[in-house]
Formats: structure tokens, C-alpha cells, sequence
């Protein structure tokens, strides 16, 4: 399924473009005024935040199901184990969360437990609609009604949009930037993860990828291609109703002085939508093109898709110094456009080394460390044998 693993690389790619003109959080220290800067920020935003991450945590789930199938068919009951490989993921998660508070692997870590039990439903339909109940936000919309009926604790704004950058990233040396990750990074990433309603997607958008999986969406494609058209085209009218209409919709949610946040919580809802209807539109998009003229040319991601966890980590050690106040500092000077185009540079660069590391090797560095923990032994195959000598001079 070489299509999954370049999805998983576009997905990849996404969420790097975001962290680059985001400046790995440090943007919302100086933003963007000048038109040209605010455009491009603005176009990224709209393409790739909060649908990278979506796209992901679906492909999480479709990995899930891959995993436990697997150990199925060969006889094996994988949870214990698979709880054991999300132990490990959160604790690879905790010390890049050391490095930088953005860190998803620990939130991966802990959500793909809730997977665990889905996996013994049989009905694909009532994992969709657990799947659709968590994708509407119940505690948003839980919060609405309340604040529209005028309880008070409905009505205070959410904690994380008072946040402000700490000092410590913008000035401070590299172990006034760690005790800051840990102290108050760590506890603010859940926070917003909370708030935002990103725990409810990533649950949901999980369901669905081992949905995905068990229909052997990815598996299978001349089966859905059909169903690949359908599902691009009613993406693409509902992300664009949403984002013409989403203003008016919110206006006629009651509002007032005394009582603001069910409006606000009424656009964060509509924006989660939004983003969930741009993230289908651009998956789906994505497959009918592989699976059409463009498989060439999309088929170069998959070895970033095998990769996904080195190269993710990668990307905050390399960068992260670049725009904290303890390396570079760049923070302050770097326009959008020269994010931007540093990030189409720096991904190109990821993906040739992806390109040749697998050309010698079977696993990522992380992930061979992931799969050796997981199976407590050393003796996972690592390095590809050479062909014979014979073989290669014939080719």
C-alpha cells in the first residue's frame, strides 16, 4: 500500500509547512503586517493548518488496524504489545517535548489507547458514528448550550487564548528554553489540545482511518474509485459552503456582552468542519492523482511516509535553534516568504535523504528503535543485504 506511505508523506509535508512560517510557535511573538507576507501566511494557513495534522491522525488510525490485522492473521493477540508501543511512543514523545512543546507523538501516544477497545466492534457503522459524534465537538457543542442558557463557567473564554510567547523562547539559553518546555510547555500542549477540540478529532479521525483499513480502502483502490470522485466532490462543496457561509452562520448564534462564547465556540466549530471538510478534499484529491497520471511523481514521498517519526523529530532539532532566542534567533527578522521557502527546502532535503537511507536500509532510525522496543530484542533486521555482485553488474 506504497499509497498510504506517500499520503503519509504529504501529510507530513503539511504539517511542516505550517511549523515553518509559524516559526515553531514563535510567530504570534511578530506577526505578519506587510500584504504580501500576511498573504502567504494566510494561504498556508488556509491549505495546511489544522488539515496536516487531521490527515495524519487518520493515517494513524489506518496504521493502527494495520498493525493489529496483521498480528490477527498470524495468530496473535497484538494489544498488550500495541499498549507497550504507545508507552514507547509517549516516551519518545516526552523528550522531544523537552525540545519543543509542539511535540504530537506523546498525544498520539495516549489517544491511540482509546483505539484499543473500537478494535472489537464488528460494525463499521457504529465506528462511524462513534467516529461522527467525536468529529462534532460534543463539548464544544455542550458548551454552547450552556452558555446560550447563561451558566457562567460556559461564558469565561477559553485559557489558551490569553497565552502569551514565553520569554524564555524568544530570549532565553537552551536550558531556560528546556525548564520552560517542561514546567509549562508540557501541561499548555494539552491545554490547547483539550480546548481546541483536537483530542475529539484525533479520536474521530482515527475511527475513520481503521474504518479505512478494514475496507481495505487503500488496499483495494480500483474498488473505490468511484467512491474516491463522489467523496472529492462532496468534500469540496461542503468546505466551500463552510467557507462562505461560516460568518453568517455564526451570526445568528445569540450573542452578547454577557454572554460571548457561544458564538466563539459556534466559529471554532464550524472552522473544525472546515478543516475536516479541506483535509478529505485534499486526501481524496491526493489519491485520485496517485492512483491516476501523477503516481510517478507522488510515489516520491513514500519514503518519507516509512520515515514519518525521524523525520518529524528531525525537523524541530534542525529548526527549532534556528528561530529560538538560544540558536539563531531568527524569530524576529525571518519574513513568511523566506519560512516558506526555507521549508520547501528543508522537506526537499528530507526527502532525498529518505530516498537513499532506504536504499540501504529497511527502517527509519527512530522507527528501527521503535520497532526493537516494541519486541525487546536487538536482532530487528536493520541494514538491507548487498546485492551480489554478479546481479548488480547484469543490472
Amino acid at each position: 500500500m506504497e499509497s498510504l506511505d506517500a499520503l503519509r508523506g504529504f501529510a507530513l509535508f503539511g504539517l511542516f509547512i505550517v511549523h515553518m512560517p509559524e516559526l515553531f510557535e514563535l510567530y504570534w511573538a511578530k506577526q505578519a503586517t506587510d500584504p504580501l507576507q500576511l498573504a502567504v501566511h494566510d494561504t498556508v494557513w488556509l491549505l495546511f493548518a489544522g488539515k496536516a495534522f487531521a490527515l495524519l491522525a487518520l493515517c494513524f488510525g489506518v496504521s493502527f488496524f494495520i498493525i493489529m490485522d496483521r498480528a490477527a492473521r498470524r495468530g496473535i493477540d497484538f494489544t498488550g504489545r500495541f499498549v507497550w508501543r504507545l508507552a514507547l511512543l509517549a516516551l519518545m514523545g516526552l523528550l522531544h517535548g523537552a525540545w519543543y512543546r509542539g511535540d504530537v507523538l506523546e498525544v498520539l501516544a495516549v489517544m491511540g489507547l482509546f483505539l484499543l477497545p473500537f478494535h472489537r466492534v464488528r460494525s463499521n457503522r457504529v465506528l462511524l458514528a462513534v467516529a461522527a459524534f467525536f468529529l462534532l465537538q460534543p463539548l464544544m457543542l455542550v458548551r454552547i448550550a450552556a452558555g446560550l442558557r447563561g451558566a457562567d463557567w460556559a461564558n469565561q473564554p477559553l485559557q489558551y487564548w490569553s497565552a502569551t510567547i514565553p520569554e524564555a523562547y524568544l530570549h532565553g539559553g537552551f536550558v531556560d528554553t528546556v525548564r520552560m518546555n517542561l514546567a509549562d510547555g508540557h501541561g499548555f500542549k494539552w491545554l490547547f489540545m483539550y480546548e481546541s477540540g483536537r483530542l475529539s478529532q484525533i479520536l474521530g479521525l482515527s475511527l475513520v482511518g481503521m474504518v479505512l483499513g478494514r475496507i481495505g480502502f487503500f488496499e483495494r483502490p480500483a474498488r473505490f474509485a468511484t467512491a474516491r470522485r463522489v467523496g472529492l466532490a462532496v468534500a469540496l462543496a461542503v468546505a466551500v459552503a463552510l467557507y462562505l457561509g461560516r460568518a453568517a452562520l455564526v451570526a445568528r448564534v445569540p450573542g452578547s456582552e454577557a454572554m460571548p462564547m457561544p458564538r466563539a465556540m459556534a466559529d471554532a466549530l464550524l472552522g473544525s468542519l472546515f478543516d475536516l471538510a479541506v483535509m478529505a478534499a485534499s486526501m481524496l484529491a491526493f489519491l485520485i492523482a496517485y492512483h491516476g497520471m501523477f503516481e510517478r511523481a507522488l510515489r516520491t514521498l513514500a519514503p518519507a511516509g516509512r520515515m514519518t517519526l525521524t523525520l518529524y523529530v528531525a525537523q524541530s532539532l534542525v529548526f527549532v535553534p534556528v528561530f529560538y532566542g538560544y540558536g539563531l534567533g531568527l524569530w524576529a527578522s525571518m519574513t513568511q516568504v523566506q519560512a516558506a521557502l526555507l521549508g520547501l527546502v528543508g522537506f526537499a532535503a528530507q526527502l532525498l535523504f529518505a530516498h537513499l537511507w532506504f536504499r540501504r536500509f529497511y527502517y527509519g532510525p527512530l522507527e528501527w528503535l521503535w520497532r526493537a522496543g516494541t519486541w525487546l530484542t536487538w536482532k530487528v533486521p536493520m541494514v538491507r543485504p548487498a546485492a551480489p555482485r554478479g546481479a548488480a553488474e547484469a543490472g
